[in-house]
């Protein structure tokens, strides 16, 4: 039980940690309209705007799509993170009941018995 309790509180906290930094990313990328998603190139060329970017030869990759592309990826990634970090609070509740710490403990060794 004190496995589990562990890994689960470990588990929680990166999690926790995952989804508030995919958080922070997303707010960020749409505050900025996706400027620092192409920071990398040199190109004056390149307009304020990252949806209306072009691929030129300044840059290291294809930039036509990367805006919409990082939001579709990170929002999806951001969902499952916090659900696991729900998932493995509630584990780590769990695993303080069967220890016989936590609030429903008492009540949970009773119904047992």
């Amino acid at each position: 039980h004190w496995t589990l309790l562990g890994v689960s509180l470990l588990n929680c906290l990166l999690s926790t940690a995952c989804s508030v930094g995919l958080a922070l990313a997303f707010a960020l990328t749409v505050h900025s309209r996706g400027t620092h998603l192409v920071r990398g190139c040199n190109s004056s060329a390149l307009p304020v705007d990252a949806r209306a970017a072009i691929a030129t030869n300044d840059c290291p990759f294809n930039t036509t799509r990367i805006y919409d592309t990082a939001l579709a990826l990170w929002f999806p990634s951001l969902l499952l993170a916090a659900a696991e970090a729900v998932l493995s609070g509630r584990c780590c509740l769990v695993a303080l009941v069967f220890q016989g710490i936590g609030p429903c403990a008492h009540s949970y060794g009773k119904e047992q018995v």
